[in-house]
């Protein structure tokens, strides 16, 4: 998902699952860093079709400054759509979010500025 040029996705995982009415639907979760060094999560679905690639603040489902506190609430938030994934017969599958994947990239954009 794009962001603004004051935040950074640092991680991010794409789901195929399906709506209550049994259509498809993409979920897409991500990490990100705003200013003010603030970590936050978001989760959206379908965001291809919105008019805009900004998501709105109801997308962000934990924001806060200790990275451990956003892996925590990224990887409830993931498994909790991957359980209802399999409830509803998909076999939906990612890999949990870790704290490796992030530093790298924390360490290009911090230093990179």
């Amino acid at each position: 998902m794009k962001r603004r040029e004051s935040s950074a996705v640092f991680a991010e995982r794409v789901l195929q699952c399906v709506d209550d009415a049994g259509a498809d639907e993409r979920v897409v979760i991500w990490i990100e860093r705003k200013p003010g060094a603030l970590w936050a999560v978001g989760r959206s679905v379908n965001p291809q079709h919105r008019p805009s690639d900004e998501p709105p603040p109801i997308d962000y489902v934990f924001e806060g400054y200790e990275l451990e506190d956003a892996l925590e609430q990224a990887n409830a938030t993931l498994e909790d759509d991957l359980r209802v994934s399999r409830q509803d017969g998909r076999s939906a599958e990612a890999d949990r979010f870790a704290r490796e994947e992030l530093l790298k990239p924390l360490e290009r954009w911090f230093f990179g500025h």
